[in-house]
């Protein structure tokens, strides 16, 4: 187990606020105990405007030197550049959709947020939707408020013995997976990041594909993050392999679908009911979803008990206070640019792990068990603690419901099963110095991807299997594996160039003559997945997949 001392983990996180008195500017509305706490601070001065207009939020800007924000205050690029002496910007939920985190980063702005402290009221949320669809709660009590009765009306469904699948196994998802056993469900999941024993340890059956997770389950519920993997994961191809009169719980984020390409289904029955805490755009939530009866609503609400605002706002209170006092921070969402760490090369490589875990969390096909980092050369003398943990933040960041930092990837890599492994090879002299990882699965499919940096700050990709490169992970890169035929690069060229797609960069490895070649092309834009699919077609060509690093 990698421990990072305090004093590393003070110096790489935060400086802390030298002013003796320190102006915080709450935008979201906290706990009143968290208030209370806030107010008899003498290091700080606080004003508390829950909600409050941009115009109003603007006004205090100048002087503020910590931001406490929930959902409604977007901290832009805007904000940031109207708040000169601002250090501290503190999330008072999970999520930093929000917040301009690289815009942050460079400005030296520590980014703190409360992970896993609504876990509990999310799962239970999830339940809560799920019941009153199935009971049809919400009509059956506006009928007798109104004065009337009607049981038969309202005859339901019951939970046991129907098929529920679990996308995202995460804090979230496996608590559900918990309360849905305790209601008798057979209980399916769907997450590609984890360990197979974690399937069994959550005593849910793990599916190998969202597509075939949707021809399984009775209902399926959604327990993942939003973001370039998960936003619009759930396309219409989906919605369709689901079995007619099936149904839908999203307590998780908008945008994992399409509502528009929801509502189709809803209307011809194909899917009973949606039942759904969060939408594409709030509060403007989409009016002909809305109008339809088979549709279950509540506004965001999935955090908002007594106990988790409780628990968010005496976090939220202890971390910035912590940040001013110049502590040891527990929640950092970034790792501003201080220039802390003094040896260039271990900066250089832990820049490069971070990247190569994002890789492979964005291209491994089955779930990894156990991690092997390989440290050549002259790598093999240094420290490797923060080499590692920039693998494991890679990593995560792709695979898990949860925002992830250095201080806490380690214990994220822990939760999803997968064990590390170091290695050192002094004596590798191809380079000066070089990482290679390679990932194993249970079923004994392996990746193995591997890097270098010149000069100690140009990096490169030089591994993906058994091909080697050197090719800058920066991006949008594609990955195409080939026979070693004649014509490909070619017609790979031509589709490029019909689809409007430009080049930067095009390299080019093959494991023998006649064998299977791959190349790495960097493109100056996304690719979508439908030119995506078009491309795979191409003859001769084993394998496509794209990436952003």
């Amino acid at each position: 187990m990698i421990h990072i001392s305090e004093t590393l983990a003070y110096a790489i996180f935060f400086k802390g606020i030298n002013s003796a008195k320190n102006l915080g500017l709450i935008t979201g509305a906290l706990h009143s105990n968290a208030l209370d706490a806030f107010n008899a601070n003498p290091r700080l001065k606080i004003k508390y405007f829950p909600d409050c207009s941009r115009e109003v939020l603007f006004s205090h800007l100048p002087d503020c030197n910590v931001l406490v924000t929930r959902s409604e205050t977007d901290v832009t690029r805007e904000v940031i550049d109207a708040a000169p002496l601002l250090k501290v910007i503190a999330r008072a939920a999970v999520g930093v959709g929000n917040i301009d985190i690289t815009y942050a980063s460079e400005k030296g702005i520590l980014v703190i947020n409360c992970p896993g402290k609504n876990t509990n009221s999310a799962a239970e949320m999830t339940l809560g939707l799920l019941l009153g669809m199935f009971r049809n709660l919400p009509q059956a009590h506006e009928k007798v408020k109104s004065g009337g009765w009607d049981r038969h009306r309202f005859t339901g469904r019951e939970l046991r013995g129907k098929k529920i699948g679990i996308v995202g196994l995460g804090n979230v998802g496996h608590r559900v997976a918990k309360f849905c056993n305790g209601f008798d469900m057979d209980v399916y999941a769907y997450d590609p990041y984890i360990s197979p024993t974690l399937f069994d340890q959550h005593s849910a059956k793990c599916v190998g594909t969202l597509k075939e997770l949707a021809s399984i389950v009775d209902v399926m519920t959604f327990h993942v993050p939003l973001n370039k993997e998960t936003k619009g994961m759930v396309t219409p191809d989906v919605l369709q392999s689901m079995k007619p009169g099936s149904w839908i719980v999203n307590a998780a984020r908008g945008g994992i679908y399409r509502e528009l390409d929801v509502i189709p289904f809803l209307k011809s029955g194909h899917l009973a009911g949606l039942a759904v805490d969060t939408f594409e755009t709030e509060p403007n939530v989409c009016k002909e979803l809305l109008d339809l009866a088979n549709v279950w609503v509540a506004p965001h609400i999935g955090a908002s008990t007594v106990e988790a605002q409780l628990a968010i706002g005496d976090t939220i209170y202890d971390q910035v206070i912590k940040s001013i006092d110049g502590g040891v921070v527990d929640y950092p969402v970034n790792l501003p640019q201080v220039g802390v760490i003094s040896d260039p090369k271990i900066k250089a490589y832990s820049v490069l792990a971070e990247k190569l875990g994002s890789l492979a969390g964005q291209l491994i096909e089955s779930n990894p068990q156990k991690v092997e980092i390989l440290y050549r050369g002259d790598l093999a003398g240094l420290d490797h603690r923060l080499i590692r943990l920039s693998f494991m933040k890679g990593y995560a960041s792709r695979a898990v419901n949860d925002f992830v930092s250095f201080v806490n990837a380690e214990s994220h890599m822990s939760r999803l099963g997968i064990a590390f492994t170091d290695r050192e090879e002094p004596a590798f002299d191809s380079y000066r110095s070089a990482l290679k990882v390679r990932l194993l699965s249970q079923d004994g499919i392996s990746m193995t991807v591997g890097g270098i940096v010149f000069d100690d700050f140009i990096p490169r990709l030089s591994l993906f299997n058994d091909f080697y490169f050197e090719t800058e992970p920066n991006g949008h890169l594609l990955f195409i594996e080939n026979e070693d035929k004649p014509g490909v690069v070619g017609d790979l060229g031509q589709f490029l160039g019909d689809h409007g797609i430009n080049i930067a960069t095009f390299e080019l490895s093959r494991n023998k003559r006649g064998g299977k070649a791959m190349a790495v092309i960097r493109i100056d834009q996304e690719i979508t997945d439908e030119k995506l699919e078009a491309l795979s077609k191409i003859r001769n060509l084993i394998s496509v997949h794209k990436a952003y690093l």
